[in-house]
């Protein structure tokens, strides 16, 4: 860690020696969340939850302007619900909670905590849905899941998280298709655009697609330590949850068919990506759309006469510009503050002291390249937006260089081995499943998405030579 670094802080780990221990060090310095008494089961604190509340906001008004309104479905699943699409329930088994006692007395069926709600929410489809004059149904729920992980992480993998998940149905599988991959583009567009997060869209191999379901599509980010992170998925269902749960419909012809289902969802996992995309060694870096407090107002030299004064002033020029800002007029020295806001990743933190006043100005600090700016008092709040602006694209520039210098094409298994230790590989690939988990078991890594935007590199397979069907993107991943 550089000298100047180890100045403002001291009880965060280096990223380059020991990234797990920094990504621990800073959602626990941050005050993100804190362990629970149940391993695995996470409480995101309120500046933690302050970032899911924005991003829950931007996702929200994306979801309704398609169309899309929200509601809830129960927690618990019977299991004769949930057994009736069996490959459904083949790759959630490992994972699923099951309640099995009423208080004292024991249930006559046992009821899964929802691992995801396909079930239940098809089976009141099959209710809802009777002519074509219902379709398209397009509902979303905000909700917690709980899928009962070995190996857990804050944010990333825990046994509960937090998400959105959307349940649509239609008349004609184009119809569903269309639909799978307009909330893609949502997502993409809401990762670049909010979280300042370049993503790599394509379809999940057979292997990796979600249990049940016709065809998964995926959005796959790189983390500064060369893995990847899935965002966000979307799912063409087909007609395989309506045909196991009875989602029939009238057509205008008089003919009962069965819809087409989609479902597609994102999570509180996304909180890590930002962390490990943006953050540094000084701890947390937010992209301004995302960020609790945008802009922090320091008083410098609180007693010095009218110092405090004019920094509520700022404060409130900001308020009612509606930038989200923090007056910090605390009794903590000044040094302590840069570091504890640093640290909380704010965007932009603001100084004004007894000869800034003098000079008319405030002194404003990046805190994605720390560029120091001296800009007059008069106006500052369109300044202050003008900045967080910048900031934002700054971080998207940024992350997206890190992901072209760690990406590598490779057209043999040796340049192949090599690349994944790094980052993304993108390799000609035969699309067969054994060919595939060789590939992990030798590597660690797996097939991430095969992008939309294709691009020849050989005629033959990275791993086994065979006739190549498709270039994909591999690389280990959380």
């Amino acid at each position: 860690m550089a000298k100047n670094n180890q100045e403002f802080v001291t009880q965060i780990a280096s990223r380059s020696e020991d990234f797990p221990q920094w990504y621990t060090d800073v959602i626990k310095k941050t005050d993100m969340v804190d362990y629970s008494d149940v391993k695995g089961f996470m409480v995101i604190k309120p500046y933690g939850y302050g970032v899911w509340e924005l991003m829950q906001s931007e996702m929200d008004a994306r979801f309704k302007a398609t169309g899309h309104k929200n509601a809830y479905f129960p927690l618990l699943i019977p299991e004769s619900l949930l057994i009736k699409e069996a490959e459904h329930v083949e790759g959630f088994a490992p994972e699923v909670a099951w309640v099995t006692h009423g208080g004292s007395e024991e249930l006559p069926e046992r009821l899964c905590i929802r691992p995801t709600s396909e079930t239940i929410i098809c089976s009141m489809y099959s209710k809802w849905i009777q002519s074509y004059r219902d379709l398209p149904l397009l509902i979303n729920q905000w909700a917690n899941v709980v899928r009962w992980e070995k190996s857990t992480r804050p944010f990333l993998r825990t046994s509960e998280f937090l998400w959105q998940e959307g349940h649509t149905a239609h008349a004609t599988f184009e119809d569903a298709q269309e639909e799978t991959i307009r909330m893609l583009e949502v997502y993409r567009e809401f990762s670049e655009n909010v979280l300042a997060i370049p993503v790599v869209v394509g379809r999940k191999s057979e292997k990796e697609k979600f249990a049940g379901a016709y065809a998964t599509y995926t959005m796959e980010a790189m983390m500064q330590d060369g893995k990847a992170l899935q965002m966000g998925t979307s799912h063409n269902l087909s007609d395989h949850f309506a045909r196991a749960y009875d989602i029939t419909y009238l057509s205008k012809e008089g003919k009962l068919e069965y819809c087409y289902t989609t479902s597609w969802g994102t999570s509180t996992r996304m909180i890590g990506g930002i962390i490990m995309v943006h953050g540094d060694d000084r701890g947390l870096v937010l992209p301004p759309k995302a960020a609790p407090v945008q802009a922090v107002v320091l008083p410098i030299a609180m007693h010095k006469e009218g110092v405090r004064e004019k920094a509520g002033e700022l404060f409130d020029m900001l308020k009612k510009a509606g930038i989200r800002a923090e007056l910090d007029d605390g009794d903590q020295s000044a040094g302590w503050k840069f570091n504890q806001w640093e640290m909380k990743g704010v965007p932009l933190r603001i100084e004004v002291g007894p000869k800034d006043i003098e000079k008319n100005q405030a002194v404003l600090v990046r805190r994605d390249n720390l560029e120091k700016l001296f800009v007059p008092m008069d106006g500052i709040a369109g300044t202050v937006e003008e900045l967080l602006k910048d900031i934002h694209v700054g971080l998207y520039k940024k992350a997206l260089a890190m992901r072209e210098s760690k990406t590598v094409e490779a057209s043999d298994f040796e340049e192949f081995s090599q690349g994944v230790k790094n980052g993304f590989v993108k390799a000609m690939w035969c699309g067969e499943r054994e060919c595939e988990t060789s590939i992990k078991e030798k590597t660690g890594a797996t097939t991430r998405c095969i992008p939309f935007e294709q691009r020849h590199i050989t005629d033959k397979c990275v791993h086994c030579g065979k006739e190549a069907k498709h270039m994909v993107f591999f690389a280990r991943a959380y």
